[in-house]
């Protein structure tokens, strides 16, 4: 497979280029894209092959869940997951940014959910129509990629497209809090990891 390097505006993107890579995502394609803090690796949770290659191309554990990348908070509504109020305080002060929360649903399951901070991630997950899945675009257990020519450092030749917007303005992954249950945690320390770690404990003080 040949993986496509396409450069793109990173506050004024190209239509015809988000065309083009949504197009892909809705066909089962991989398409690796910009966020404020690293690359990520975009799927359609719709197609169950695309999401299979996904952990395969990644050689990510199979039972590692993935985050749903949003474009705005109706996305959360749809999924019909419970919005506390705690998640939409975070949600309210931190979207669009690095913050991924994990919600549950009413069937039992969780949800993880992020709104990136970055125009190329919103006008992607936009135009794409589908649900969007993004891991970081690189090897599990490699350091994710800041740019694209990190990202084709470990998937060249693995994925179909790569939206090259220059290096990423925070360079860290975001902070993961899970809010399925009635004490929040922190699963993974990321970007603004302080901030959101102080507005939990105002929450479960006050």
């Amino acid at each position: 497979m040949r993986t496509h390097l396409l450069k793109i505006d990173p506050e004024h993107p190209d239509p015809a280029a988000i065309h083009a890579a949504a197009g892909l995502l809705r066909r089962g394609g991989l398409v690796a894209f910009p966020t404020e803090t690293v690359y990520g690796l975009g799927a359609n949770l719709q197609d169950p092959q695309a999401i299979q290659e996904l952990y395969q191309v990644k050689e990510r554990p199979f039972g590692k869940q993935v985050t749903l990348h949003i474009a705005d908070f109706k996305a959360v509504e749809a999924d019909g997951v419970e919005v506390t109020p705690l998640a939409m305080k975070l949600m309210s002060r931190f979207w669009p940014g690095p913050l991924t929360v994990v919600l549950r649903h009413p069937d039992g399951s969780t949800r993880g959910f992020r709104m990136p901070n970055h125009a190329v991630a919103l006008a992607l997950i936009h135009e794409a129509q589908v649900p969007v899945v993004a891991p970081s675009a690189n090897l599990s257990g490699n350091p994710p990629p800041r740019s694209a020519e990190e990202v084709m450092r470990d998937l060249a030749e693995k994925i179909d497209l790569v939206l090259d917007a220059g290096p990423t303005s925070v360079g860290v992954e975001s902070t993961v809090v899970d809010l399925s249950s009635e004490r929040p945690k922190i699963l993974r320390p990321g970007a603004l990891a302080k901030e959101i770690e102080q507005m939990i404990s105002e929450r479960a003080v006050s």
